[in-house]
C-alpha cells in the first residue's frame, strides 16, 4: 500500500507539472514564470530551495552524530542565506530585472567576466543535484526494494520529465503544493513520534556537550573551521542562479523580501522537525547509528510509524527532494542557455530560445546523474557545491552591488585566485577548512585587480 501511494504520488507529480507547462508561452515564462509569483506561492519557492535531502536526511544524520554544532552548516547556515538575501540583496537584484544571475556579471563588468561567472555557476549545481537524485534513489530502495542505481534513475526521469516541459512554472506550482505536504507530513509524524517517549528521556540518554553551539578550543584554527561552516551555505550560496531566479520571480521588490525572510523563518522551524525524529530514531533503534546514518529518519518511520504515517512521511521527504532537484536543475540550464549559448545565435526567436532552454535542462540532468551514480554522501555533494561558488562568485557579486568602481580585471582575477586557491588547498588538506583559503585568495585577488587596474589606468581596456 505504502508503495502504492508513493507510485501515485509521483504520478500526480508528474501531471501537475505537465499542467504547468501549458502557462508557459515564451523563455521569461519558463524561467521566471512571469515574473508573477504572489507571496505565498513565492515563499513557498524561496523555503524549497534548499530544503531537501541535504535537510531530511544529510543534516538529521550529522546532529545524530555530532550533535549541534553538526548542523551549523545546514539549516542554521541555510536560514541565514535567506535572511541575509531579504535584507541586502533582493531588493537590489530585483530592480535589475535580469534573466539569469549570469547576466548580472556582465551588466556589472563584462562579456569576460560573464562567460567564467556562469561556468563556475553552471559546475557549482552538479554536486547539488545529485544529491537530490541519490536521496530519491535512497527512499525507492528502501520503500520499493529498488536496486540505488534503478531509484537514482526513476527519480532523474520524473523530476527532469516535468521540470523540461514546465521550468519556472511548473517548479512554482510542485513547490508550493509540496511545501504544503511537506509541513503538514513532518508535523503529524514528529508529534506522533514524539507522544511514544518523553523528549526529556531522549534528552538524558544525549552526550553533555550535545548542544554545544560553539567549539571549546582556543585554537585558531578551530575558530576558523567554525566560522567555515556558517558560512559555506549561509554565504555560498548567496550568488546562486536557483536563489536569483526565484527572488526575480517574485510579482513584486516587495514579495521578493517578503518571500525572503518567510522562508528563512520557515526553513529554520520546519527543518527542526527531522532534528527531533533523528534524535528519537537514535535512542529507539540504536542499530540504525551501525549502518548508514543519512538512513536515519527513513528507518525510523519505517519500523515505528503506522501505514499512514508512513503514507505521511514519504509523501513529506519525496515533496522535499523533488522540489529542490527541479529547481536545482533550471538553474544551471538557465545559465547555460543563457549566457554560454545564446550568444552563438544570432537573431534568435523566442520560440528556439525556449527550445534551447528545455535542451539545456537535458544536459545539466545528463552530467549531474553522472554525478550521482559515482558519489552516495548527500551532505558533502551539497556542501562541496556550496563552497565552490563562495570562494569564486561572492566576492564579486558583493564589490558589482555594492562597489560599483570594481573593474572587470578585479572581478575575474578574485574568482580565478579564489578557485585556484581552494583547489589547491583542498589537494595538500590542512587543519582549516580549504573554503577559508579560497575566500580569502579571493579578497586578495579583488584588491589586485583593482591596485592593477588603477595603475594601469591609460591601458586598453579589456573588451566587452
Amino acid at each position: 500500500m505504502l508503495l502504492f501511494f508513493i507510485l501515485v504520488y509521483l504520478v500526480l507529480n508528474a501531471l501537475v507539472g505537465v499542467w504547468a507547462s501549458s502557462r508557459v508561452k515564451n523563455n521569461t515564462d519558463y524561467l521566471l514564470a512571469g515574473r508573477r509569483l504572489p507571496f505565498p506561492v513565492a515563499t513557498a519557492v524561496v523555503f524549497a530551495t534548499w530544503f531537501g535531502s541535504e535537510t531530511l536526511l544529510g543534516a538529521s544524520s550529522e546532529f545524530a552524530e555530532k550533535g549541534l554544532l553538526g548542523i551549523i552548516e545546514d539549516p542554521l547556515g541555510a536560514s541565514l542565506c535567506l535572511i541575509l538575501i531579504g535584507f541586502f540583496f533582493a531588493k537590489k537584484l530585483y530592480r535589475m530585472n535580469l534573466l539569469t544571475f549570469g547576466t548580472f556579471y556582465r551588466v556589472c563588468y563584462n562579456r569576460h567576466t560573464e562567460l567564467i561567472a556562469s561556468f563556475f555557476l553552471i559546475i557549482s549545481y552538479f554536486g547539488w543535484i545529485a544529491a537530490q537524485l541519490v536521496a530519491l534513489g535512497i527512499i525507492l530502495n528502501l520503500v520499493a526494494g529498488v536496486a540505488l542505481t534503478t531509484g537514482i534513475a526513476i527519480g532523474f526521469f520524473i523530476v527532469v520529465g516535468y521540470t523540461f516541459l514546465g521550468g519556472m512554472w511548473s517548479v512554482s506550482i510542485t513547490d508550493f503544493l509540496q511545501t504544503i505536504l511537506i509541513i503538514i507530513g513532518l508535523l503529524i509524524v514528529t508529534v506522533s513520534v514524539c507522544l511514544t517517549i518523553p523528549f526529556a528521556q531522549v534528552k538524558d540518554t544525549l552526550p553533555a556537550n550535545f548542544f554545544q553551539f560553539y567549539p571549546t578550543s582556543t585554537t585558531k584554527a578551530e575558530w576558523l573551521n567554525y566560522l567555515a561552516m556558517w558560512i559555506t551555505i549561509g554565504l555560498g550560496s548567496i550568488p546562486q542562479q536557483d536563489v536569483f531566479q526565484r527572488v526575480m520571480a517574485s510579482k513584486s521588490e516587495k514579495v521578493a523580501v517578503a518571500s525572503s525572510f518567510a522562508a528563512g523563518f520557515m526553513y529554520l522551524t520546519v527543518a527542526i522537525m527531522p532534528l527531533v525524529l533523528a534524535l528519537y530514531a537514535k535512542v529507539l533503534h540504536p542499530e540504525l547509528m551501525v549502518s548508514d546514518t543519512q538512513m536515519l529518519v527513513p528507518g525510523l518511520i519505517m519500523k515505528q510509524s503506522s501505514i499512514g504515517l508512513k503514507i505521511l512521511f514519504f509523501g513529506a521527504l519525496l515533496s522535499a527532494i523533488m522540489s529542490t532537484a527541479s529547481g536545482a536543475i533550471l538553474a544551471p540550464a538557465a545559465i547555460l542557455s543563457e549566457n554560454i549559448l545564446k550568444p552563438f545565435f544570432r537573431q534568435i526567436t523566442d520560440k528556439h530560445l525556449l527550445l534551447l532552454s528545455r535542451i539545456s535542462v537535458l544536459l545539466v540532468s545528463v552530467v549531474s546523474l553522472g554525478f550521482a551514480l559515482m558519489r552516495s554522501n548527500i551532505y558533502e555533494l551539497v556542501s562541496e557545491s556550496s563552497a565552490l561558488s563562495l570562494v569564486s562568485l561572492f566576492v564579486p557579486m558583493v564589490a558589482g552591488i555594492y562597489l560599483p568602481r570594481t573593474t572587470p580585471a578585479a572581478a575575474i582575477l578574485s574568482m580565478i585566485m579564489g578557485m585556484g586557491t581552494w583547489l589547491i588547498a583542498i589537494y595538500l588538506t590542512s587543519l582549516v577548512n580549504p573554503l577559508m583559503y579560497g575566500l580569502g585568495a579571493s579578497l586578495l585577488g579583488l584588491f589586485l585587480g583593482w591596485l592593477f587596474s588603477k595603475l594601469n589606468q591609460n591601458a586598453l581596456p579589456i573588451p566587452d
